[in-house]
């Protein structure tokens, strides 16, 4: 069974930073698709980054050159660096995994069960 947990959610101020992992059993991060979304209360969800098995990111127009993806795929875990936090970052954030090597932004058959971010 596929199963993602992800954790580092916290409360922090504005301008501050966060680390998210997810820790990955089932599945390889190192061949397919992994991505981060995140969904705030009375909004739909949304995608923040994806990382495909080659490495190569992608990033919501509204978190770039703040949030940076990556993935250990020694350990299988993947990361979400998160600086100059906002409080329109204030969300639950899902690790979310698509089994194929190419990502796009929809398409995610594995979920975990999310972490809080709360900026304020």
């Amino acid at each position: 069974d596929v199963q993602l947990v992800e954790s580092g959610g916290a409360s922090v101020q504005a301008g501050g930073s966060l680390r998210l992992s997810c820790a990955i059993s089932g599945y390889t991060a190192d061949t397919y698709c992994m991505a981060w979304f995140r969904q705030a209360p009375g909004k739909e969800r949304q995608g923040v980054a994806t990382i495909d098995h080659d490495g190569v990111t992608s990033y919501a127009d509204s978190v770039k050159g703040r949030f940076t993806i990556s993935k250990d795929n020694a350990k299988n875990i993947l990361y979400l660096e998160m600086n100059t936090l906002k409080p329109e970052d204030t969300a639950m954030y899902y690790c979310a995994g698509r089994g194929t090597a190419a990502c796009y932004w929809s398409g995610f058959g594995y979920w975990g069960q999310g972490t809080q971010v709360t900026v304020s």
